[in-house]
Order: C-alpha cells, then structure tokens, then sequence
C-alpha cells in the first residue's frame, strides 16, 4: 500500500491572466453528446497550457450579464495557433446551447489559464476517475503519458455511444461504467498496486468527495497522492472546487 509522502512531488505554477478573443474555426461531434470546438486568433499567439488539469473560462456576452464556465483546454497547437475545447451536450445550460449550434466564424472570449497543477508523469502508477465533464482532461492526460506508464482509468458516462476510443502510448486499463453509483463501486473494488501512485479525480461534487473518501479514508492513499476537483454540482451552475481536508 502506498504511504503518504512529506513533499507533494506537483508543482503549482501561476501564470499572468489574460482575457482573449478567439474565433471559431471548426467544429466537430465526437460522440452522441459531445462536440469539439476549434479556436483561432491573433490573441491565442501567447496562450499557455502546461497540465492537462488547467482551465480557461469560456465567457459568452459581456458585462453583468457574462456566461462564464470553466473549461479544459483540450489541446493548443502552438504552431497553427488553435485552442481545442470539449462541450458536453447533456442539459440545457448556455455553453451547451451555444456548442450545439456552434459555427466557423463566432467569436467568443476565453480567460486564462490563471495556472497550472503540473503532475509529474513518472509515478509507479496512475489513477484518472471522472465522469463526463472529466472526459477533456482525462484524454489529453492520457495523449501526454510516456509510452509504458502504468495508468488505471474510471470513466463514467451515462450513454454507451458517448465511450470512445483514447489515444495513449501509455499502459492503459480503462474501465467504463455508467452511473455515478457505478463509478464509486468500482473505486471501492479497486486495489491501489505497490508503489509510488498518484489518482486524479473530477466529476461532479458529492460523487467525488465520496471517491475521495475512499481512496484517502478508506484505502490509505495519501493527501499529497491524491488531486480530487469538483467540476459541477448537482442542482448548481458555475461551481468548480477542489475537494481538501
């Protein structure tokens, strides 16, 4: 079982905010309820994204009236100056609405990323849990492993035609489940392996603080082990939090 270090081996970087305007320039459905979205623009020329756990904030209108959601920059091509975004469709919130008729060509404004939680990558072990809102970064995380690294994945989406393939040169077990409920159960079941390990865990925040408590409380895992988030909130709107002590 692994024991709780003294020293996190993360890194916490902070980065200047910046707010830019950024324009459509593709839009692609990627699973019954999911649709990527491209961005580009003269303002992304000094964007920066070092974790796959950053975010941006996605804000449609100005002033009082501003929609603001957090979202994973799922890629950044430096080189052809394009941000990916990952919309989950499910539900009628504003960003979802304004992703399901997404076209080349709108323009929008994204903030950030204010910093960055960087999770070095030569762990013994890795565990990714997290549900749909989740499904961004735990793809990009997986895209950016080194060939070999031994990484458990715990993705809960609630439509089978929403499971996709995810790239990895790493060693992946992925497992799909398809309810909240589900997700925590197999967290239960699961054995944490020897060695130096690390769990990432996003979803929606009563599911999380219960997989929290039983990686943490439970199995032993230790608090600078562990990075848990609450992405959303049942019954809330714009919540983001992460899940301490």
């Amino acid at each position: 079982m692994s024991i709780d270090a003294p020293i996190s081996r993360v890194q916490r970087v902070r980065h200047e905010l910046k707010v830019r305007e950024v324009a459509v320039a593709a839009v692609q459905d990627i699973g019954a309820h999911f649709r990527r979205v491209t961005f580009r623009g003269p303002a992304l020329h000094d964007f920066h994204s070092a974790s796959f756990d950053d975010h941006v904030k996605f804000i449609l209108g100005q002033g009082e009236d501003a929609v603001k959601r957090d979202y994973t920059p799922r890629s950044f091509d430096p080189v052809a100056g394009e941000l990916c975004l990952e919309f989950a469709l499910h539900g009628d919130g504003p960003a979802a609405r304004w992703a399901a008729q997404a076209a080349p060509g709108q323009r929008v404004i994204v903030g950030g990323p204010r910093g960055s939680f960087i999770i070095p990558a030569d762990y013994d072990w890795q565990l990714l849990v997290g549900d749909e809102s989740a499904l961004p970064a735990i793809a990009r995380r997986l895209e950016e492993l080194p060939v070999g690294v031994r990484v458990i994945v715990i993705a809960k989406v609630d439509d089978v035609a929403d499971r996709r393939a995810l790239a990895s040169g790493a060693q992946v077990d992925l497992r799909w489940v398809g309810s909240d409920d589900e997700m925590i159960a197999a967290v239960r079941a699961f054995t944490l392996p020897d060695g130096d390990g690390y769990a990432w865990c996003a979803g929606e925040a009563s599911a999380m603080a219960a997989v929290r408590q039983e990686l943490v409380g439970v199995k032993g895992l230790g608090k600078h082990q562990i990075r848990a988030a609450a992405y959303w909130k049942r019954g809330g709107s714009n919540f983001h939090a992460t899940l301490e002590d």
